[in-house]
């Protein structure tokens, strides 16, 4: 239903009752400076179960990037819509909710002062999630996006103050 392995999920579910450590998970990216004028500035190759992909970054042209491929704020941007997407779709999936739409934005509005540091004031100034979706009514819809935003990991990692740790390797 949704698009979403329901099995496989009802399965993780029963799994993470049964066992709470079942639960814990981690990600892992990493990638490398490049460092050919007019290259992307950033890539990495991200492995998933079926695969992997390829991805580059870079500063936006008015940063000093070359403009070749998105920044990695659109990266971010491009994660959290997806997550909060994913996470409707499979909480709409666990309940038995058809949707017959289901659309996503994420939006920033940022004052890039402090990352050239001719400033302290916070970079990211606000957050905007959108969501344009159809079921079977709208209160039901209502109700998915407030559970949406309850347990998307991605509202969280913008929502909640989350230890951070920079290692020098």
């Amino acid at each position: 239903m949704n698009n979403v392995n329901s099995a496989e999920m009802q399965r993780f579910a029963a799994a993470a009752i049964a066992n709470p450590s079942q639960a814990k998970k981690s990600k892992k990216v990493s990638g490398e400076w490049v460092f050919e004028e007019g290259k992307p500035q950033f890539k990495s190759t991200v492995e998933y179960a079926k695969g992997k992909l390829e991805l580059k970054a870079e500063l936006p042209p008015f940063a000093g990037g070359w403009g070749t491929s998105p920044d990695p704020i659109q990266y971010c941007l491009y994660g959290l819509a997806a997550c909060f997407a994913v996470t409707f779709a499979a909480t709409a999936a666990s309940e038995k909710i058809e949707l017959r739409k289901l659309h996503v934005t994420a939006e920033n509005w940022m004052d890039l002062r402090k990352q050239m540091g001719i400033s302290k004031d916070n970079i990211i100034e606000k957050v905007r999630i959108t969501v344009a979706a159809e079921g079977p009514d709208s209160e039901t819809i209502q109700r998915l996006t407030r559970l949406t935003e309850e347990r998307c990991p991605g509202t969280e990692c913008v929502t909640r103050s989350i230890p951070l740790e920079v290692v020098y390797a």
